[in-house]
């Protein structure tokens, strides 16, 4: 797992932010020292994502929770499905049940739309992509689950790739001298991708050798169009406005990568809770 130090970082301040100075609750109404068992169960259909996550989170409460889970992360879950355990100080473990289902739900939420969005897409060369429309602090998670739904990260921020959109290229004077300036600044030579929005300025990014152009809101027709100028000269990255109900339509366009910012930034959380016996 990478950033594994940075995860465990962030799941202490949600855990920081939940329990704050003690659970009143928890700790009015559960015995010190007596140990519960407890199930999570799928409420609905989806994908899990997260499971190493709720781990760490029980983990970093109380060491000594044993937390059993009996499937994987991708796997296709249904409704009633036991998920996995968890043993312990059922005051540690009523403690950590939030934040452990907001991550483990959150997560199952991107991972399962990102799955719909591939196997709509199968078939198809089209590879489906997040952006950066994740929530503040949580981008590692969110991506994290759209690689376990099969899809792929696009950057990871502002710092692991050049993605020149329409304000940088107002700012530069057009998209050449966005691109030149780009090249000139960067010593590390790291990947260039240009936004576009009709033929002519495609016509003018080809020239450019970039390694990525996005087809900014353009309709199926103009995407085909690019395609047939472009023979794949270079990858095109489709964008703007895409739904389960279009993608499939938008991939057939010949575009080699689909990025959706709604895999992120509107999730829909899985239901799945938690029980203690």
């Amino acid at each position: 797992m990478d950033n594994q130090e940075q995860i465990k970082t962030i799941i202490r301040n949600a855990l920081s932010e939940d329990i704050g100075d003690g659970d009143l609750t928890t700790l009015a109404t559960v015995p010190a020292g007596r140990i519960f068992g407890g199930r999570f169960i799928a409420k609905a259909h989806g994908i899990i994502a997260g499971l190493d996550v709720v781990k760490m989170v029980f983990a970093l409460v109380d060491e000594s929770i044993e937390f059993t889970p009996f499937i994987q992360d991708g796997y296709l879950v249904h409704d009633d499905m036991l998920i996995g355990t968890a043993k312990g100080s059922g005051q540690a473990l009523l403690q950590a049940e939030r934040t452990a289902l907001n991550f483990l739900q959150r997560m199952s939420g991107i991972a399962s739309l990102t799955y719909a969005f591939v196997q709509s897409v199968k078939g198809t060369k089209a590879v489906i992509l997040d952006t950066r429309k994740t929530a503040p602090n949580l981008r590692l998670f969110d991506k994290w689950a759209v690689r376990v739904g099969g899809g792929q990260n696009h950057r990871i921020g502002l710092h692991d790739m050049a993605l020149i959109k329409e304000n940088h290229i107002t700012a530069a004077g057009g998209i050449s001298p966005a691109v030149n300036q780009v090249r000139n600044y960067d010593k590390h030579n790291r990947h260039i991708e240009v936004e576009v929005k009709n033929m002519t300025e495609l016509e003018e990014a080809l020239t450019l050798n970039v390694d990525r152009i996005m087809l900014d809101n353009m309709t199926p027709d103009e995407m085909r169009q690019a395609v047939q100028l472009t023979n794949g000269r270079t990858p095109l990255e489709a964008s703007g406005n895409v739904n389960l109900e279009n993608v499939l339509d938008i991939a057939g366009c010949g575009v080699d990568f689909i990025s959706i910012g709604k895999l992120t930034h509107s999730v829909k959380a899985l239901d799945i809770s938690f029980c203690l016996d």
